[in-house]
Order: C-alpha cells, then sequence, then structure tokens
C-alpha cells in the first residue's frame, strides 16, 4: 500500500475524526434489496442508506463462507495470507482469527476511538479471540456462526450470559443505539454484525403477518427476517440523525456471502438474481454482494459505481478517514477507496480481485472473469473445470469463453498462480484442498 496519498488525505481531513459504522447482514441475496430491484420485500431503510451514499453493483466478498469475509474485513488483508480460508467447525480449540492479526477495532482503538460490537462474532471463542480481546471496548452478541432468534441462550455481554429474550435482531438494534447514545460526543467506531437472514428461519408474529401475501413459508419467514434487519437499520440511523451525527458518520453496508440457494447450505429463501451460483461457490452468487458506503460529509450521494471493490477495502477506508496510519509492515490488500469516491483518483481501485477457497478459485480482472466453482450450483459433485466469462456481457456467467479466449484464460490464471505465491495454507477445514492446475 502507498502511504504517502494515504497519509496526505488523512492530514487534509484536519482535527475532526467521523464516527464508523460497519453493518454486515448474513447471507443476504443479491437480489433481496430494493436497491437491487426486490419487489416482495420493502427495504426502505437500506435504500434510504443507498440513496444517502455511493452503492458498488460490483461489491464482493473475499469469501463464500461467513467468518473467512470477516477475518478479511477485520485484518483488510485476504485470509489466505494467514491460513483463514474456511468457517472454524464450531469454533473449538484454536480456530479462529490468528491472534497476530491486527483488526480493525484495534486500530481504531489505538487512534482514540470508543469501540463497540454487537452481534455475530464468529471468529474464534477462545479468549484471546474474543471480541474484547480484539479491540472492542465492549461487545453484545454471540460467539459462533449461528444462533437462535428467540433464545436468550449463550448471548452475550462481554463475556456474561445477558440472559435477553428480545426478538435477536431487535435486540441488536436496541444495543447498537444504546452505544451509539454512550459514546455520542466521542469518535466511535460500531460494528453491527447481524445473524439475520442466516438460519434458523425465525420470525416474529408480527412481522410474518406483514408478509401473508407471500407464497411459501420459507420465503415468507426470510422475508420478515429482512424487514427486521431493515427496521434495525433505521432505527440506528435514526439515532445518528436525532443526535445530529448523521452528516459526519461514515456507514458502510454488506452482506457476508451470497445467498444460500444450493444442496450444501442451509438454505433460507433467498435470491441471488440475475447472478448464478450460491453461497459456498466463487461463482457470482457467492461472492457479489449488495455494497454501499454513505458519508453525507464527503462521499457522493445517490451514485452507482460499478468499479469492483471489496470487502477488505473497509479498513483502509476507514483508517484513512479517521486519520489513522496503517504502519509500514501492514501489508494490506485492500485500498482507501475514498479518493475514488470523490473523484480525486481515477481508475479503479483494483487491477485484480482474487479467490481461493480450497480447490474453488476465481480470479476478476476488468470484465473478465476466470473461475472454477464448486459443481453443487449445478446439481452435481465437485469442481469445475476452469471456465472464463465477461461479466459485462454476461452477469450470469452462462456462456464460457475459453475456447474463444484462450490467451485471456492463461494471462488470468498467471496472474492468481502469482497472488497465490504469497498465500498459505488453510489452518483448518476438511475442505482444505489448494487448487490444482
Amino acid at each position: 500500500m502507498n502511504l504517502i496519498p494515504f497519509l496526505a488525505f488523512s492530514l487534509a481531513l484536519g482535527a475532526g475524526k467521523p464516527n464508523i459504522l460497519v453493518i454486515v447482514g448474513d447471507d443476504m441475496g443479491y437480489a433481496d434489496v430494493g436497491f437491487h430491484g426486490c419487489k416482495d420485500i420493502p427495504t426502505p431503510h437500506l435504500d434510504a442508506l443507498a440513496a444517502s451514499g455511493t452503492r458498488f453493483s460490483s461489491g464482493y466478498v473475499s469469501g463464500p463462507y461467513c467468518s473467512p469475509t470477516r477475518a478479511g474485513l477485520m485484518t483488510g488483508r485476504y485470509q489466505q495470507r494467514f491460513g483463514h480460508e474456511f468457517n472454524p467447525a464450531g469454533n473449538a480449540g484454536k480456530n479462529g482469527l490468528p491472534v497476530k492479526e491486527k483488526t480493525l477495532p484495534q486500530r481504531l482503538k489505538n487512534g482514540g476511538y470508543a469501540t463497540g460490537m454487537v452481534g455475530k462474532w464468529h471468529l474464534g471463542n477462545q479468549e484471546a479471540m474474543q471480541p474484547q480481546s480484539r479491540g472492542f471496548g465492549s461487545f453484545f452478541g454471540f460467539l459462533g456462526g449461528a444462533h437462535d432468534y428467540f433464545s436468550p441462550g449463550g448471548i452475550l455481554r462481554g463475556n456474561t450470559q445477558a440472559g435477553d429474550k428480545t426478538y435477536l435482531t431487535d435486540a441488536f438494534a436496541r444495543e447498537a443505539v444504546s452505544f451509539i447514545e454512550a459514546h455520542k460526543k466521542d469518535p466511535f467506531f460500531l460494528y453491527l454484525a447481524f445473524n439475520a437472514v442466516h438460519t434458523p428461519l425465525q420470525a416474529d408474529e408480527g412481522r410474518l403477518a406483514k408478509f401473508s401475501g407471500i407464497e411459501g413459508k420459507q420465503r415468507r419467514t426470510y422475508a420478515a427476517m429482512m424487514s427486521a434487519m431493515d427496521d434495525a437499520i433505521g432505527k440506528v440511523r435514526a439515532k445518528l440523525k436525532a443526535e445530529n451525527l448523521e452528516n459526519d458518520t461514515l456507514v458502510f453496508f454488506i452482506s457476508d456471502n451470497g445467498g444460500p440457494t444450493m444442496n450444501g447450505v442451509s438454505v433460507n429463501g433467498a435470491s441471488n438474481l440475475p447472478l448464478r451460483g450460491s453461497k459456498r461457490t466463487t461463482l457470482e452468487g457467492g461472492v457479489r454482494v449488495p455494497f454501499i458506503i454513505s458519508w453525507p460529509a464527503r462521499v457522493p450521494a445517490g451514485k452507482v459505481d460499478d468499479r469492483p471493490v471489496i470487502q477488505v477495502d473497509i479498513l483502509p477506508t476507514a483508517l484513512a478517514a479517521a486519520g489513522v496510519g496503517v504502519g509500514e509492515k501492514a501489508h494490506l490488500d485492500g485500498v482507501n477507496l475514498l479518493p475514488f469516491l470523490d473523484g480525486r483518483q481515477t481508475g479503479n481501485p483494483h487491477d485484480s480481485l482474487y479467490w481461493r477457497f480450497g480447490a474453488q478459485m476465481a480470479i476478476r480482472r476488468g470484465d473478465w472473469k476466470l473461475v472454477r466453482y464448486d459443481k453443487a450450483a449445478e446439481g452435481a459433485k465437485g469442481v469445475s473445470a476452469a471456465k472464463l466469462y465477461n461479466l459485462r456481457e454476461d452477469i450470469g456467467e452462462s456462456k464460457d469463453l475459453m475456447a474463444e479466449q484462450a490467451g485471456k484464460a492463461r494471462e488470468l490464471q498467471a496472474a492468481w498462480d502469482l497472488w497465490n505465491k504469497d498465500n498459505v495454507a488453510p489452518l483448518w477445514g476438511q475442505e482444505a484442498k489448494l487448487p490444482k492446475r
């Protein structure tokens, strides 16, 4: 990472530090928000957030699973750099975000920020890996990968059982609002990581009644869960507005991966259309997600940007806004997106984006994507042969151009091989088989 423009931008911001809010949805379908054209699930608060800032129509995450994406977000690095390639099964033993990796809240806390987390952690349950050991001053949520929405067991405040029986998405909204109230005079960083709309499929009766017109219990319950998360985000944004903090709060919103729509994943009723594929695949449906950046004081409103970006960009973007340096030994993969957002820098933030998930792989360079994917997306077994797609002409990855564009395929494979040289073997995971040529 080139620190000169990073530091120049940081100094240009002056003494004021924006608040930083990172919101993550869980297992959302790409098609299931109003700003992507969803018709049967209203998402007015997410739509308003998108309208208040810039949404990236080619926004990605670095993993098609929950925990790897969160590891990349917290570090600003491809998780394959440090072996966090798969979900830690049961979060048992040593499995979790390696303690040698410096996290976003640790960096911001050192930069004078109050730091808090509300929601799903999924980065390790050992004491040394828990949120308050990784830079968060407060934590309300759960440590694992999924949770019942009505049962209080396993919901923690700090490291103590909270005993909270509130519908979980509503509880997360309440706690996020409380954190803002407690720190409204500080520069704060809040990580709000919903488990909605991850299974189990559970919604309160009031919201289920709102979607009685949707046929099929699965989609109807999913819609109610999406609506609950949208309501929660609305409450958090209303609190920012009420405290006159909205204009100078930098907000990010992503889903942690695409919707689970195929056999072998916990299907929840999501839709990824017009994308092909599902959570657990390196097809677009597994890794392209809703992606919003809003900061009324700095970021253009109502803009749609099709340049490819990825969730590892959140850390350097947040640090630049906060005026917090990264250090010469950081070796980040993410890019500060602010100069691209305000027009001070043109071109694409990334030359290429990369994925590795066991034997699956992908690289996107410009409009071209080379991919090997889990054939469960087609109802088959194993991993596909390499396929080449032009995403501008074929967002649904339906026409393989390997035969017509063999040279382009070789170029992309060589670039991916070069990137992969700096990766390490997965630290755990039954799927931990490295890609073969």
